[in-house]
């Protein structure tokens, strides 16, 4: 009994002995508890099923400017705003269907700004594993906020002028083009509400600073730089602060506006003609007073008929057509002009690929004695026998293989098979020694040993030199610069018969006749027009419609009250001034007695300085003979041929002279 009862009552201390350390343990994983919740760098909040704060920690507090105390049972949604929250994930978690989940969010601070932060939200279940509370752990995101944005800022904005780059401006224009009906949350510039993709429209000014190039290279890239913030400060007081139309800096001295919305092409015109008026003022920059004028490609388009792509690579074409026709203006995209410029685009391309697949061939033109009526030589006409476009003449691709270089290794083939066909030539007419002409491009000079290439030419052919004679034009053989001149004159060395081509329509410098190694004048078809004989103005035509072609100038520049009074005085002098209608003919004498003084001097001149004439484009007899009787040595024109296969010739030497085409 002893023995039971010692027993006994020895258990209850150690059962207490248990109790003791239990919470002894409990008190001491509460204290480190604390201790971690209440010194913890990232802010901690505990939160009831109601969405009030139960206790928060320092850390938390400070993080919004308030005190521990003052934030005891104040509702969440006072700190973090609802809006954004992850409705669908807070309702899981509060069910006890998820654990946690995590979002940033802007918290509000007492002193009213905006504290970003990370915000991971867990569940605290209790003992039987039901939701009891949530813990909030907060970490302030602001530095990482700001850092971000001025990344992003850097990466969409242009650091000189600080305007939008063109990262920025795709991105605008892509949400502009967007497919589909869509409502974007704003308005467009015109106040007017979103549109229908169908029905919304877009519309670009693209603008290019003109002679900005000069002022860099004689001032100096500071005073450019200065002189672009300076316009781009202009651009966005004038523009974006007015009509809330994204101006944006695309590189270089090209800026663009974006129009969103936009409601025709007259509203882009009219932005375009205030764009010019913002920059008509001069700039003062680092003690310079500047002048700059731009010119601007202006397109305007329904979205669903564009992409981004096409809108800007149309708005550029249609800015370097305003530099072509004379800059300090805007040009409205024309689709016809487009679509000119986009084949030229297609055939200078195509020019090198053609050449080495024979897509070329030459055709040639007789060059005919006015005084003995015989074929002293011929023209090689180059034409390009396109695949898709036909036969095409030399206006239609020579000028573009003369701007993309192509020039040098097609006047290289010219120049060969002209030298062969010289030589069948003289193989099968010895005692006529017909020579062949060849034109030479400005380009081939300078970018070719042009005097190499015909050597190896004559050469291969077997052709004398003498047989061979290169058309060169006037400005290019007197224009700047010593180098056509010495080739030229190692070609003349050689026996080349060389020609100024068009003479009359370049620089006309008389004086350079006598000290070029030129052997031939070829007259400019212009004073030819004036050998024809002018047919007189009928009875029921007035002098002014005679003048005017008796057509409706659609085309013209004439305002309608020109256009008008025009009419008016026609009539009155159709009318009243009968005896004035012999004016006509006699100002055609006057202008054809004109012509033929000046040809006459300018071959008498020729001969003095023992060279020889030819003039072009000669369609009849009668410009035939008094071009016979200026003195005028050779001449070609549909009169005597036209251009034909190398046959053509071969057979008007077999005939002893050409066969005249009345036309």
């Amino acid at each position: 009994m002893a023995d039971s009862a010692h027993s006994g009552s020895g258990g209850a201390p150690g059962r207490e002995d248990g109790d003791d350390r239990l919470l002894a343990a409990l008190r001491a994983s509460e204290s480190r508890f604390r201790a971690a919740f209440c010194d913890a760098v990232i802010g901690m909040a505990l939160i009831d099923p109601e969405d009030r704060i139960i206790e928060v920690n320092p850390a938390f507090a400070a993080l919004i400017g308030r005190g521990v105390g003052e934030l005891v049972r104040t509702h969440l949604h006072e700190i973090i705003d609802p809006e954004g929250m992850p409705p669908r994930l807070f309702t899981a978690l509060v069910h006890g269907q998820r654990e946690r989940f995590r979002v940033e969010k802007p918290l509000k601070h007492r002193e009213g700004h905006t504290v970003w932060s990370k915000v991971t939200v867990s569940l605290i279940r209790d003992p039987a594993g039901q939701p009891l509370y949530t813990l909030a752990l907060v970490e302030d995101m602001t530095e990482q906020r700001r850092l971000g944005d001025r990344l992003e800022y850097q990466a969409l904005h242009d650091p000189l002028t600080r305007l939008p780059n063109r990262t920025f401006f795709f991105e605008r224009l892509d949400a502009a083009c967007l497919p589909g009906t869509e409502d974007r949350g704003n308005r467009g510039g015109s106040g007017r509400p979103v549109a229908v993709a169908e029905e919304r429209r877009v519309g670009v000014c693209y603008l290019d600073l003109d002679g900005f190039a000069a002022i860099n290279e004689t001032l100096g890239h500071h005073i450019g730089d200065e002189l672009l913030i300076a316009v781009a400060t202009r651009l966005r007081r004038g523009l974006s602060e007015r009509d809330a139309h994204l101006v944006a800096r695309m590189g270089g001295d090209e800026f663009a506006v974006l129009v969103t919305d936009s409601v025709g092409s007259e509203q882009l015109t009219a932005l375009a003609g205030r764009i010019l008026e913002v920059l008509e003022r001069p700039f003062d920059v680092a003690g310079h007073r500047l002048v700059v004028t731009a010119s601007i490609g202006v397109v305007e388009r329904s979205v669903h008929e564009t992409t981004p792509t096409d809108l800007v690579k149309d708005a550029d074409s249609t800015l370097y057509w305003s530099k072509a026709d004379g800059r300090a203006r805007w040009t409205l995209y024309d689709p016809d002009r487009g679509a000119h410029q986009l084949t030229r685009q297609l055939l200078a391309t195509a020019l090198r690929p053609a050449l080495e697949r024979g897509e070329f061939t030459i055709e040639y033109q007789p060059l005919v004695g006015l005084a003995d009526g015989a074929v002293h030589g011929a023209e090689a006409l180059v034409r390009w026998r396109h695949p898709r476009y036909g036969t095409l003449s030399p206006d239609r691709f020579i000028p573009l293989a003369e701007e993309s270089g192509a020039i040098v290794p097609l006047g290289k083939w010219v120049l060969e098979e002209s030298c062969r066909q010289a030589r069948q030539w003289l193989t099968e007419f010895p005692d006529t020694e017909t020579f062949v002409s060849v034109n030479l491009a400005a380009r081939q000079i300078w970018d070719s040993d042009v005097v190499a290439d015909v050597a190896r030419a004559l050469d291969s052919a077997g052709l004398p030199a003498r047989l061979l004679q290169l058309e060169i034009t006037e400005s290019a053989l007197l224009g700047p610069g010593g180098r056509p001149l010495q080739a030229l004159q190692a070609l003349a060395d050689m026996g080349v018969r060389i020609a100024i081509d068009d003479f009359g329509t370049g620089y006309s410098n008389l004086a350079y006749l006598s000290r070029l190694p030129v052997h031939v004048l070829k007259l400019d078809g212009t004073f030819i027009e004036g050998f024809r004989d002018p047919a007189p103005p009928t009875a029921g035509h007035s002098a002014a419609a005679a003048v005017g072609g008796g057509g409706g100038g659609g085309a013209s520049g004439a305002s309608p009250a020109t256009s008008s009074a025009t009419s008016s005085a026609t009539s009155s002098a159709t009318s009243s001034a009968p005896a004035e209608r012999p004016a006509l003919p006699e100002l055609h004498s006057r202008r054809r007695d004109a012509d033929e003084q000046i040809v006459g001097a300018m071959v008498q001149l020729a001969h003095t300085l023992g060279l020889t004439v030819t003039a072009e484009g000669i369609e009849s007899a009668a410009q035939a003979e008094r071009l016979r009787l200026t003195g005028c040595d050779t001449a070609q024109g549909w009169y005597f041929a036209r251009p034909g296969e190398a046959e053509l010739v071969a057979a008007i030497l077999r005939k002893g002279r050409p066969a005249p085409i009345h036309r």
